[in-house]
């Protein structure tokens, strides 16, 4: 019998590790908050055979960054026909194998964030060189979620430098945001969801935390068809 049911799409979660100076992961705070996030997404997204799971480096060669790819494997058998005590080992099998693989995927994870980028590269960060990536994956029908750990502090040698000049306001931001986007309009980022996880604990100052940085980003990726970002 063909079943009606409506296919569920698979997840293709993206996660960008910034690896410039500005976000230190020794920090107990960071560390904790970071591990705690990274596990939740995993959680959440690692459900069925064929999610993918990536890890990409921020700084300055973003789109080349890729240092962790993964596809699930685990897959929940049909309950068609299963008596109780069947369905009941059958789910039992499933929760031991997908806890498994989000086990490892996890300290994989954790293994990236925490490893140091020394080389010159840490001095830049690219974060907008992600849209592409971000409409790749679209591409392949999948549920697109990317997450962002990062102060999201853009500083291009050719570009925004917002170590140097960040913006002051909302106004300004929105309008530097529109404006750069314009560069990637091309990329249709529709269906994307979109998180930020901060390194700043919560009584951070805002010279520290600039919340005109955050609103940029939110701006920009609105801009591009994204229907909100998250931030956490």
């Amino acid at each position: 019998s063909t079943s009606t049911v409506s296919e569920k799409k698979n997840n293709h979660t993206l996660v960008f590790f910034d690896k410039t100076q500005s976000v230190n992961v020794d920090d107990a705070f960071v560390r904790t908050k970071y591990q705690s996030a990274l596990k939740a997404l995993i959680d959440q997204n690692i459900q069925t055979e064929g999610d993918v799971f990536e890890i990409y480096y921020i700084h300055e060669n973003t789109a080349k960054a890729k240092v962790l790819s993964l596809s699930a494997r685990t897959t929940k058998e049909s309950s068609e026909g299963l008596n109780a005590t069947d369905l009941e080992a059958a789910q039992t099998n499933y929760d031991m194998s997908i806890g498994k693989e989000r086990r490892m995927i996890l300290d994989l994870a954790v293994q990236k964030m925490l490893e140091k980028n020394a080389g010159a590269s840490n001095l830049e960060t690219n974060i907008s060189a992600s849209v592409p990536l971000l409409s790749e994956a679209l591409n392949s029908k999948k549920e697109v979620k990317a997450y962002y750990f990062s102060d999201m502090v853009e500083s291009i040698k050719n570009g925004r430098d917002f170590h140097k000049i960040a913006p002051i306001s909302h106004d300004q931001a929105q309008e530097w945001a529109k404006t750069d986007a314009e560069n990637y309009k091309l990329y249709n980022l529709t269906n994307a969801q979109i998180s930020i996880i901060l390194p700043f604990s919560p009584n951070s100052s805002s010279k520290e935390n600039n919340p005109n940085v955050s609103d940029y980003w939110k701006v920009y990726f609105e801009t591009l068809g994204v229907s909100g970002v998250k931030e956490i």
